[in-house]
């Protein structure tokens, strides 16, 4: 029976990745307020938010001095813009933090308020980069199969899942996918993981030279993959991937939204990953989620073809109404500021062993085939067969069965099929880790019994 609140939901909203049919029986999780890594419901219980929401809340949920600073924006300036050649402080201080923040050379910062309008902005300043060099033809972009990159057209086309694409006529021209970099499911039989970088390496190359290094212009990846199940690419992975794009002038898009900003231990996932991107996108834990917001670090080069084409055309024809707003760019600085005085990247990396450690008890789970991730951030895939890898049928709906049963033990977590992902907030503390796994595994041991009882594993 849905309550009043319930019901009302269900009336007026709808729900990104949810299944609109089922949903109208089964209702909303009405989430009323939360406090450092919790989160209460409209009737009052708690849950650990071991997803920081959508991987972004990273100071979790009642930082006061972010509240206090969006209260102060919004008394002084609470709205303006960057549209012929206006600005604000909060907006021009958060650029040059981020100049300087950045792992790679950084010439300017475009703002927008979303990962999904970021990757979208790369996808139109590639284009409009190869257009001011004089090469039309120089506009195809390289994204993963299970990579994961948003939902505009351009950026829903990049992303590499299926269900991004179904009947809604994508993914649009000029955007290729490439082999997925998880070796537990695309490995070879006897394949090491060197040599499976290797093939995927050689891979992205024949498919460069096939459709004409002359015809492709980028190539885009996660460093740690997020929503197409926490897939984390084998060692030398990227330096053989580099080499390839260097040989054929591609250009590397680091899709930093999830990654950046400590979730693997460090400021950049890059960085951890040892990618040296020409450009990238941020967002999520910009802001720890307090406000939307995001950003595109663009080069030189790629800042002298807008000025080319600015001359051209007269205007650069593109930008958000919400670009640099001047709450959400002080929140950002506010939230960098915290970050970087109170060490909470290196909090995150203190963290992950006591993290790790449960997730490597949990290996021998019945349920568990892989457990994989780094830093703050794992995914365990769940199998029918742990020997063979087998996978249960996807009608069984086991990992939406885990998440459920996860959910009544008091923790909120994420299921993409049946990868169960984890990740908490950065501020997360030891007891809390503990009680997390606590929680997490009362949910296995409840799925694992479901399955015998059922007879999923048929």
């Amino acid at each position: 029976m849905l309550t009043n609140l319930q019901t009302r939901d269900v009336e007026t909203l709808v729900h990104p990745y949810t299944n609109l049919d089922t949903f109208r029986s089964t209702g909303p999780l009405v989430l009323e307020s939360g406090k450092g890594v919790w989160v209460y419901d409209s009737d009052g219980k708690a849950y650990i938010e071991g997803m920081a929401g959508l991987w972004c809340t990273a100071l979790g949920y009642d930082n006061e001095e972010i509240v206090e600073t969006a209260r102060i924006q919004m008394s002084k300036m609470p709205y303006t813009h960057l549209f012929g050649a206006k600005s604000n402080d909060p907006a021009i201080e958060l650029a040059e933090k981020l100049k300087e923040m950045a792992p790679m050379p950084v010439s300017k910062v475009f703002f927008g308020l979303s990962g999904s309008d970021a990757n979208d902005t790369q996808v139109k300043l590639v284009w409009y980069y190869n257009n001011a060099l004089g090469r039309p033809k120089k506009k195809k972009i390289i994204a993963r199969l299970k990579g994961y990159h948003g939902v505009t057209v351009a950026s829903a086309s990049l992303t590499g899942l299926p269900n991004n694409h179904i009947d809604f006529d994508l993914p649009i021209a000029n955007i290729l996918h490439t082999s997925c970099p998880h070796h537990y499911r695309f490995g070879l039989e006897g394949e090491s993981e060197e040599d499976f970088a290797t093939r995927l390496a050689n891979e992205l190359e024949e498919l460069i030279l096939r459709e004409g290094p002359d015809t492709v212009a980028a190539y885009i990846a996660e460093p740690v993959g997020g929503a197409g199940g926490v897939i984390v690419p084998p060692a030398t992975y990227y330096e053989k991937i580099q080499a390839v794009l260097k040989r054929h002038d591609v250009l590397f898009i680091a899709d930093e939204v999830i990654c950046g900003f400590g979730r693997l231990g460090t400021p950049f996932g890059s960085t951890a990953m040892g990618m040296t991107p020409d450009t990238m996108s941020l967002a999520k834990a910009i802001t720890s989620a307090y406000f939307p917001l995001s950003a595109v670090l663009i080069p030189e080069a790629i800042h002298q073809a807008m000025i080319d084409e600015s001359r051209k055309i007269g205007v650069f024809g593109h930008g958000y109404t919400y670009s640099g707003h001047p709450v959400g760019a002080a929140i950002g600085v506010k939230t960098l500021e915290i970050y970087e005085r109170d060490d909470v990247f290196g909090h995150a990396a203190r963290m992950s062993p006591r993290f790790w450690k449960h997730l490597d008890a949990l290996r021998d789970h019945p349920l568990v085939g892989e457990v994989r991730g780094k830093g703050l951030v794992a995914g365990l895939e769940l199998v029918a067969d742990k020997a063979t890898k087998r996978a249960f049928e996807p009608r069984r709906g086991v990992g939406a069965k885990a998440m459920a049963l996860a959910q009544e033990e008091g923790l909120i977590l994420r299921a993409m099929g049946d990868t169960l992902a984890l990740c908490p907030p950065l501020i997360i503390k030891e007891a809390e880790i503990d009680d997390l796994f606590d929680r997490f595994g009362r949910a296995l041991n409840r799925a694992e019994e479901l399955v015998r009882k059922d007879g999923l594993r048929d």
